[in-house]
């Protein structure tokens, strides 16, 4: 069938017949194309659907200003109008594919192999039988690719440009058609598997799963290593006399079959010429004619003592987190209702009278998110994970027993008063708002996760089954809802206090835990109330403070970080209004950034403005933020990638304090004094200038910037500050720095390679 949205982007589902499904996308608008397009029904009708398609590049970086010894205040406030999004043009074609195999069918003596899999078809094909062919190709024509396995799906991408699309089609399609998968390559992509394991091992949200799904039944999938390394995939075989290379070949056999997969492609190409190419060239994938993995007879999989307890883990990071989670019935299936969704929304609430309300008052937690993340780990056919995770401080980490228990009574009182219709319409409406005005993705991404939808929901839902909230169902919200009790919660807390109290170690990632049973339930009770509001237009805003570095640094992260906290209660009716604002302490200021509809931006504003000028905080909020601030050092130092860059940028700019120096700044005995004195010296003396693009009248953007004037009350500079963006200038040499990782348990390395661009007097750039 035929879709037609913003008269610009048009699709239409389509169905081979070996069985592959596809879904194209075309992005070509009526001047760019010779005739209007006509509907057109295709072997499979459906219905009309309505959407949105858009998309906005940003910058990533912001830009340095060199401020010597003056403070100042810049501001730049910009307003996108919504119909510049309606025009946005594609420059990429993409294509995605999704088969329904993942890791759950990998075999028991050889873990990892569905992973391994991935990546060995990649390596040429009859056709085109160059090992690393394709990636040339895509390298040579501004394209790239990337591939993704799951529980029960695999995923594989890439995007080109336009005019390369067929060919990159046919060459893409062929490793799904006669994947050449050599002997002798096997080896060699053993260890690209086996150092995505090693980079894996830091992270602490890898090591949770594997720790937590460790706890599945014997025999449960969940159970399995799905990463895959060396020792699964070369050594062991080799021990046991199994012919890896063969295995392999059985797996694509058995399970990269044409009617398990879906495809979608985005270009800026009629439907035509890409139903034909699509026809063309994927009717070659081969169908076995087998029926697919299907594990949804697994229920239950945590169903055993080992889960209803306390684990006690020891983190690479230094931080206290603390992880309540559920396993329920797979919900997948009451995609129109969400169930999983409107808790989330509730237990996830920042206002007044919320979860994270009373935590903050106590200087318990820093943030809190809860819900279910659609990832093949918490949500595939045989259970739905539903989990409240919570970063506590150290206080909060000395009361973490009180903390699961405020959780609970309030999950406890939702239980109690049962859904509420009027809530549910609510997120219902924020919910279609958001997916009418979504920024649109890069085509690549999109196209990913179109692909994957098209596993999941009948085709009228594939553009909106995985964002829309569609019918309310109070049976359906309370079926969960209900089973969200103390009894049957898995609680991991994490903490580098627990280093040396931990004997027991998880097999693949060595993580260190204990155990112990699950704390005896206590009576907290709060109040608790929602305010929702609904406004109609996209905006952007933009905001930069720029200061002096030196020790001053160490107390502009305290001011930032304590204002976003003193914000976050009274600001978050407006991001639950998709009034969105981000603060973030820049190398050289702040960078506020507010988004949302236009109506009810200068409220915002308003409200930021005002708690600027009006900045204070509590003696335990101030060391709530100190002991944080510690640990956010920390963790980039530990990082080989954040901390190469903290390396590079202090060779290349003068004055720049590193972290390492911030880190050994904020030991000092710092007091609320100290952060008070420097609020009021950076408030007095300040440089405002403004930019306004979009919904705004002149009169309404000098309206924002008198704002800032009238409530802040600041003298301006002696003279405007200059613009300079400098640099070293490194001389015509090679050179080479290296640095010693500080986190000796990380096997991991990282390279940069710069490369400085020099100017000549023709303002022409040279390398």
């Amino acid at each position: 069938y035929f879709l037609k949205i913003n008269n610009s982007t048009c699709f239409r589902y389509i169905e081979l017949s070996n069985g592959l499904k596809a879904l194209l996308i075309s992005d070509l608008t009526q001047s760019e194309s010779n005739r209007e397009p006509v509907a057109k029904e295709e072997e499979d009708s459906g219905e009309e659907e309505d959407g949105d398609s858009e998309s906005t590049n940003e910058d990533k970086e912001l830009p340095f200003r060199e401020t010597g010894d003056c403070q100042f205040f810049t501001v730049i406030l910009i307003f996108v109008d919504i119909s510049y999004k309606m025009s946005y043009i594609i420059s990429q074609s993409a294509a995605a594919l999704c088969i329904s195999v993942g890791s759950f069918s990998d075999p028991a003596d050889l873990p990892g192999l569905a992973h391994f899999l991935e990546h060995m078809v990649f390596m040429g094909s009859e056709k085109y039988p160059a090992e690393n062919g394709f990636d040339a190709f895509l390298k040579k024509h501004g394209g790239s690719d990337n591939a993704s396995t799951d529980c029960e799906r695999t995923i594989f991408k890439f995007d080109v440009q336009r005019k390369y699309l067929r060919e990159a089609l046919d060459r893409w399609v062929q490793f799904f058609i006669g994947p050449l998968m050599i002997p002798d390559a096997v080896d060699r992509e053993v260890e690209a598997v086996d150092s995505e394991y090693q980079m894996a091992q830091p992270l602490d949200s890898n090591r949770k799963e594997m720790l937590f799904g460790g706890l599945a039944k014997a025999g449960h999938p969940m159970s399995k290593f799905f990463w895959g390394n060396a020792q699964t995939l070369k050594n062991e075989p080799r021990e046991k006399n199994i012919d890896t290379y063969e295995r392999l070949r059985e797996f694509w056999r058995r399970y990269y079959s044409a009617h398990y997969m879906t495809l979608a492609v985005q270009s800026k190409e009629t439907l035509d010429n890409l139903e034909e190419w699509v026809r063309a060239i994927c009717i070659k994938i081969p169908n076995n004619g087998q029926p697919r993995a299907d594990f949804s007879d697994l229920q239950d999989p945590f169903d055993t003592p080992d889960f209803n307890k306390l684990y006690r883990v020891v983190p690479v990071r230094k931080i206290h987190a603390l992880t309540i989670s559920w396993a329920l019935p797979p919900q997948d299936k009451h995609y129109r209702v969400k169930p999983l969704h409107y808790i989330s929304w509730l237990i996830g609430h920042e206002g007044a009278g919320s979860v994270l309300s009373l935590l903050r008052k106590k200087c318990w937690a820093l943030a809190l998110f809860g819900g279910n993340s659609e990832s093949g780990f918490d949500q595939n056919t045989t259970y739905s994970i539903f989990s409240v995770s919570i970063t506590l401080s150290d206080e909060g980490f000395q009361n973490f027993f009180q903390v699961i228990h405020i959780v609970f009574q309030y999950l406890k009182m939702l239980q109690s008063v049962g859904p509420q219709q009027r809530i549910y319409e609510e997120i219902q409406k924020i919910e279609a708002n958001e997916f009418h005005y979504q920024e649109q993705m890069e085509p690549i991404e999109f196209v990913a996760n179109i692909c994957e939808n098209m596993q999941l929901f009948p085709k009228e839902d594939f553009l909106r089954g995985d964002q829309l909230m569609f019918e309310y169902n109070p049976e359906v919200i309370s079926a969960p809802l209900t089973l969200l009790t103390p009894a049957t919660a898995n609680i991991l807390l994490l903490s580098p206090e627990h280093d040396g109290r931990c004997p027991l170690n998880e097999k693949w990632f060595g993580t260190q835990y204990s155990v112990e049973g699950n704390p005896p339930p206590q009576r907290i009770w709060e109040k608790c109330g929602f305010v929702f509001r609904d406004p109609p237009v996209i905006t952007h805003l933009n905001k930069f403070i720029y200061i002096n570095l030196k020790l001053i640094l160490v107390l502009f992260d305290l001011f930032v970080n304590i204002l976003a906290h003193n914000l976050a209660e009274p600001a978050y009716d407006a991001d639950v209004a998709q009034l969105e604002y981000m603060l973030f302490p820049g190398d050289h200021g702040l960078f506020i950034r507010l988004k949302g509809f236009n109506h009810k931006l200068p409220l915002l504003l308003n409200l930021i403005v005002d708690h600027l000028a009006n900045f204070s905080t509590a003696p335990n909020v101030f060391s709530m933020y100190i002991e944080q601030l510690k640990k956010t050092y920390y963790i980039i130092l530990i990082k080989p990638d954040r901390l190469g860059r903290d390396v590079r940028l202090q060779i290349l700019e003068h004055h720049r304090w590193s972290v390492m120096q911030k880190y050994e700044a904020i030991m000092a005995d710092l007091g609320v004094t100290d952060l008070m004195d420097f609020v009021n010296r950076f408030k007095a003396e300040l440089f405002v200038e403004g930019l306004i693009q979009g919904n705004f009248t002149s009169a309404e953007s000098k309206e924002f910037l008198q704002y800032f004037i009238e409530k802040l009350q600041y003298k301006a500079p002696p003279a405007e500050p200059p613009v300079l963006f400098r640099v070293v200038e490194l001389p015509q040499t090679h050179h080479l720095c290296k640095v010693q990782s500080l986190n000796k348990a990380d096997a991991n390395s990282e390279v940069t390679v710069y490369y400085q661009v020099m100017v000549n007097a023709h303002g022409r750039t040279l390398l």
